[in-house]
């Protein structure tokens, strides 16, 4: 989150190029400043047996490239503004650019902080305009980093923070991206709101709690396709660092979907151990996931989980399961090389939670129905990753799935393949 950073830290500091990009004084005591920066990034994809062969395209080389350049104004303690634009563009894809690759130029960020509260223990603050958001793990709002599109929404977010507490209360309106320069469209009306709270206790686990609602004209899932109102009430418990370290994350989501009710929901367990003192500082990890799927197709009720707006690789870098109607077992394991590299494996289990439910996307979109099928195993993922940070301003990374057909893909595919994806992405930010 690039509006995150601060640079005041350079206001007495002796003035160089970069320096002056960073923190260019607006007033003289220097409470007043703008900070420049920006990003580009560029991936190569091959994709082979997209969606296991269904689509018959076997090969699926492509490039996607982003680019964005954002100001950072502040002037003085109460006011801020922070404004970005955003360029992303896709090459060579074979069927074209899905709605996560492509959008020539766009305003991605460009809001307006007011302090209401400027205290060192405790601040209020309103953020009107376009902004991101990114709560939690992501499995339910998040900035979705992942893909080449990161969201974005319109709206308003009032943030009260203490140093054991923090709140955020929002209400915003979610684009309809289309691939031009400018020709994004508001839906006009408030369709995601919440609250989203973190409990900081020493010597206690962290704990989140939240609540979410949505609203869509028109939402899809095998059950079918009619206007959606869901409440999401969670919460998340977690602790990272050096030894044990743990993830738990519980929600219930209930609502309308056409005329039907909603009673769907979600449960997760992740454990893991870091080893600080060994070279390396090696961590395993397990991750366990039990999503909801509708329980009976036709009865007019869903129960099938909802995303709302996910992490793009949550499941994986790339993943072709989205978290709607599963169930997975995910260990992996990490190390780093070195001081300047990470290295990651993984195998990802699938299994659907229902058998009168399907398989969904990554973003929750609905992709292959599955209520004539009697399996349940979708497939298993293999990955393995590097990440090499060549200084504060250069990245680079790497990565390698094979996803291996389960029964249920073969039952409802025909003459279904395993895929392969590898990508390769640089990335430059200043």
């Amino acid at each position: 989150m690039r509006f995150d950073e601060d640079y005041s830290f350079l206001k007495d500091s002796t003035g160089n190029f970069y320096r002056k990009i960073k923190y260019n004084r607006l007033s003289k005591d220097g409470s007043a400043y703008v900070s420049f920066g920006g990003s580009a990034r560029m991936e190569y994809v091959d994709f082979n047996n997209e969606d296991w062969g269904r689509l018959g395209i076997g090969h699926n080389r492509f490039l996607l490239q982003r680019y964005d350049l954002h100001a950072d104004i502040h002037l003085h303690e109460r006011f801020r503004v922070f404004a970005q634009i955003r360029s992303a563009w896709e090459t060579g894809r074979k069927n074209g650019p899905r709605p996560i690759d492509e959008d020539h130029l766009n305003i991605q960020n460009l809001f307006v902080d007011a302090a209401i509260i400027k205290r060192k223990d405790q601040q209020l603050i309103l953020r009107a305009g376009r902004q991101e958001l990114d709560y939690g793990s992501g499995r339910l709002i998040s900035v979705r980093e992942g893909p080449n599109l990161r969201l974005y929404f319109d709206g308003a977010k009032l943030m009260y923070t203490t140093r054991r507490w923090s709140i955020d209360g929002f209400a915003m309106m979610a684009d309809t991206i289309r691939t031009g320069a400018f020709d994004n469209t508001s839906s006009k009306a408030i369709n995601l709101w919440g609250l989203y709270s973190k409990i900081i206790i020493p010597a206690f686990p962290n704990i989140d709690l939240y609540y979410i609602g949505i609203q869509r004209d028109q939402s899809l899932f095998e059950e079918g396709l009619h206007r959606e109102l869901r409440h999401t009430m969670g919460t998340r418990i977690w602790r990272y660092g050096g030894g044990f370290i743990y993830n738990l994350e519980a929600a219930w989501q209930f609502g309308s979907f056409g005329n039907g009710h909603i009673n769907a929901w979600t449960a997760s367990v992740e454990a893991g151990y870091l080893f600080e003192n060994i070279p390396g500082k090696p961590a395993i990890s397990l991750r366990n996931d039990y999503i909801s799927g509708d329980r009976r197709k036709g009865d007019g009720n869903l129960q099938s989980f909802n995303p709302l707006y996910p992490k793009g690789g949550y499941f994986g870098f790339s993943p072709q399961i989205g978290p709607v109607n599963l169930i997975d077992l995910h260990p992996y394991a990490t190390i780093n090389i070195g001081k300047k590299i990470m290295a990651q494996a993984d195998v990802v289990f699938n299994w659907r939670y229902s058998l009168q439910d399907g398989i969904y996307r990554p973003s929750g979109g609905f992709n292959l129905p599955g209520v004539t099928s009697a399996e349940r195993h979708i497939g298993t993922a293999y990955l393995a990753s590097i990440v090499y940070n060549v200084n504060k301003f250069i990245s680079f990374n790497s990565g390698i799935q094979y996803f291996q057909a389960g029964a249920f893909i073969r039952d409802m595919t025909p003459n279904s393949k395993d895929g392969l994806f590898i990508n390769t992405r640089l990335s430059v930010k200043f």
